[in-house]
């Protein structure tokens, strides 16, 4: 039974790997026609609505999906259940946010976005849908066919967003091209996981599901408050031209999240769940997980930081160049995220809702202030610089000193840090040296991504016990890798 939970973790995180990767690059390459198409002020307008639909993505089915994800139990007689909740919170949160977007564009300093984020929220009710079925196919370790919905999410969204642009449509077509893809996405679920949809009451249920998701979505909002403060208050402080800046470089910034970090995340919570029996492997587990994940995100992380200003001429053209300014802070903060998103998960696996309620808490109450002063200082940059400090020493410390808490040891999980961190700083340094005395921005960010590959082969060089425990997943039952 472990060895077959081993190959089912494997090949689920394998296709969430391709899934993820694909997705990214896909949008990456569709955001880039889409921004030189519409430009920035266009772009700020969308900007504006989809932040809006997101805070509200956050918490929209009060977490109990997830209770589908982690059930102690065969999962099948709580989805009917799960499935109602979602759809009934998705429909009531929508019809408020409907009524609220005029006051909420007019806040952020925009408002004839109110058509764009009134369609865009429809998106809630889509999310609503696909809640129980997705968490369901999580469950099951069945990435392959969670990857074929999540491609025509994505490739449906993005043609029919660049169609509608090239029309004329503006901002608009951004939001239409999200709820197409979303629509083919809810569609491909139903045909996969048909039971999922089936809606239900069990008042057993209700209690314990409410018990388990609502400090999950409590724990949630504030996430999202914590990680998307700084989009908000750039919207209201500065206007959505300098939102879409703002934006456009958040984006960059974290494609080497999502790429690297995200697709463990879709399997690592899961698999984690199924070790609870044995707390020495889970955390041994864990101190091994990060070190090898640091070593290939960072020096992405910190060579984009680090070619910034080079990487946003290249990509979207001069006219975006005032988004390079901010995005030499966003790259290392995708770095230190990666890190606390995975430390985020293991509580969760441990059920520590208090403790990243806390944490969370504290991350925004140190954020605010943090971005407001650098918003007012030095724009958009200050807004990002504020972004790191708050995370590097505020949120990080904080990781630490519960996972410490639950069992993993602070200074081995730092100490598979030190190395990646080193080689990053290095890194950052050697891509502002390129870009400042070569005249080509492509030879530039060319030149720095091979010196960060090599650094990225030399460090999991270093570690060949790791690499192949990465390579064995599929093949064998979960152990620890080396923890040293």
């Amino acid at each position: 039974m472990e060895a077959d939970l081993a190959r089912q973790a494997g090949g689920a995180l394998g296709w969430s790997l391709l899934n993820t990767a694909a997705s990214k690059v896909g949008t990456l390459v569709i955001g880039i026609a889409l921004a030189r198409i519409l430009g920035p002020e266009e772009f700020g307008t969308f900007a504006v609505a989809i932040v809006a639909l997101l805070a509200v993505l956050s918490f929209n089915e009060l977490g109990v999906s997830l209770a589908i994800v982690r059930w102690d139990r065969e999962p099948a007689p709580i989805v009917p259940t799960v499935a109602t909740i979602s759809v009934v919170s998705s429909l009531v949160l929508f019809l408020a946010c409907y009524a609220a977007a005029p006051a909420y564009t007019a806040a952020m300093g925009s408002p004839g976005s109110t058509p764009v984020v009134r369609t865009l929220l429809v998106g809630i009710l889509l999310n609503g849908l696909s809640a129980a079925p997705a968490a369901l196919l999580q469950r099951q370790f069945r990435q392959r066919e969670r990857m074929v919905s999540d491609q025509a999410n994505a490739w449906l969204g993005a043609l029919v967003s660049i169609a509608l642009a090239l029309a004329g449509m503006g901002a608009m077509s951004l939001a239409l091209g999200r709820l197409a893809g979303g629509l083919a996405g809810a569609l491909l679920f139903l045909r996969y996981v048909p039971s999922a949809f089936r809606l239900g009451m069990d008042r057993s249920l209700l209690a314990p599901l409410l018990r388990f998701g609502l400090p999950l979505a409590g724990a949630s909002m504030i996430v999202f408050a914590s990680s998307y403060a700084d989009q908000l208050l750039t919207g209201a402080l500065l206007g959505p031209t300098q939102l879409a800046f703002y934006v456009l470089a958040f984006n960059l910034a974290s494609w080497p999240v999502a790429v690297l970090s995200q697709p463990l995340r879709s399997v690592a919570p899961a698999a984690f769940a199924r070790m609870q029996s044995d707390p020495a492997l889970m955390a041994r587990n864990v101190v091994w997980v990060v070190g090898v994940l640091a070593a290939v995100a960072f020096p992405v992380c910190f060579v984009l930081a680090g070619a910034a200003p080079a990487v946003v001429r290249l990509v979207y053209g001069l006219e975006w160049e005032p988004a390079g300014v901010p995005l030499a802070a966003l790259g290392v903060l995708a770095a230190v995220r990666i890190v606390v998103e995975l430390s985020y998960d293991y509580l969760v696996v441990l059920r520590r809702a208090s403790a990243i309620l806390l944490i969370q808490a504290v991350w925004l109450a140190a954020l605010v202030p943090a971005v407001l002063l650098g918003a007012t200082w030095w724009g958009i940059g200050g807004v990002a610089v504020g972004q790191v400090v708050v995370v590097a020493a505020v949120v990080l410390p904080l990781y630490l000193w519960r996972l410490s808490a639950a069992g993993v040891p602070a200074g081995r999980f730092l100490g598979r840090l030190v190395l990646p961190v080193v080689a990053g700083s290095g890194l950052y340094a050697t891509a502002l040296v390129l870009v400042d005395r070569l005249g080509s921005d492509l030879l530039a960010v060319a030149l720095s991504a091979a010196v960060g590959l090599l650094a990225t082969g030399v460090m999991l060089a270093r570690e060949p016990a790791a690499v192949s425990a990465v390579a064995s997943l599929r093949h064998q039952p979960l152990k620890a890798g080396s923890a040293s």
